[in-house]
């Protein structure tokens, strides 16, 4: 069922004055994911990246059983939804940047966005987001990068770091796929929690996996590569640039079935 979208500010209806401060003042972090039969595939992640956020953002954390109370309220006895948590502050500005406080939550409630499609067509740009470990506010570079790769044909863009290494995608981490190993690029980038929970259950399943530098000479070395993140925990990669990958659908397909594995942790 279609979940009308709307938008709470530290449990109230978002006010002209707090979407004014938003629409001002770009600085803030967030996560988001998919609420499913009330629970939640690595919500201690989603709220482990909130409470790092808020002490290297804000200077002050958000209490863990505040961020509960105020996800149960904005559900509303739903089931079912998207979430989309923000943390951002009407006390920080330009003027004011070393304000230091525990940051307000805004919370956005809507349907859950379509899985990105398998088959996807990649091109590769050197780009890098400033604070990579971080989930922040700051996406003009994302939408320019994704905007930049569909102007030429392609579905998304792929980030490659002034070292030449491959990093992560524009909404996603990327994984590859060599034999029965999957290889986790080592590069700065945003450790997602379904990239994260991935790799636990690997590491649960036995399945051989590491880490390693990877650039787009690499390529041809791997039979396939995959894109995750909250809303699609296993998508096939077609092709990056000119390079066509042979394919590993049933890798991925086993990929999503590891995620999918996961326990749902109650709200």
């Amino acid at each position: 069922m279609a979940v009308a979208p709307e938008l709470w500010i530290d449990g109230r209806p978002a006010g002209l004055e707090d979407l004014g401060h938003q629409a001002l003042i770009n600085y803030g972090a967030l996560t988001s994911f998919v609420v499913e039969q009330g629970g939640v595939r690595g919500l201690d992640r989603h709220l482990d990246r909130l409470n790092r956020s808020a002490l290297e953002l804000f200077g002050e954390a958000v209490a863990e059983q505040r961020l509960r109370d105020l996800m149960r309220s904005a559900l509303a006895g739903r089931t079912g939804a998207w979430l989309r948590i923000s943390l951002f502050s009407r006390e920080l500005s330009l003027r004011q940047p070393d304000w230091i406080g525990a940051p307000q939550v805004m919370i956005s409630v809507s349907s859950p966005p379509s899985p990105l499609p398998h088959g996807v067509r990649l091109q590769s740009q050197t780009y890098g987001r400033e604070a990579p470990h971080l989930k922040h506010v700051a996406t003009m570079g994302l939408l320019r990068a994704r905007r930049m790769a569909r102007l030429a044909g392609y579905d998304d863009a792929l980030f490659t770091d002034a070292e030449g290494r491959i990093c992560e995608g524009s909404l996603w981490n990327v994984g590859f796929i060599q034999g029965d190993t999957v290889v986790w690029p080592d590069a700065p980038m945003l450790d997602g929690v379904a990239h994260a929970l991935i790799r636990d259950a690997l590491e649960r399943a036995g399945a051989p996996q590491r880490k390693a530098v990877v650039r787009l000479t690499d390529l041809s070395r791997f039979d396939g590569a995959f894109l995750c993140n909250s809303a699609t925990p296993a998508a096939e990669i077609a092709a990056i640039d000119n390079h066509v990958f042979s394919g590993a659908a049933d890798a991925v397909q086993q990929i999503g079935a590891l995620w999918r594995s996961q326990p749902r942790q109650k709200i």
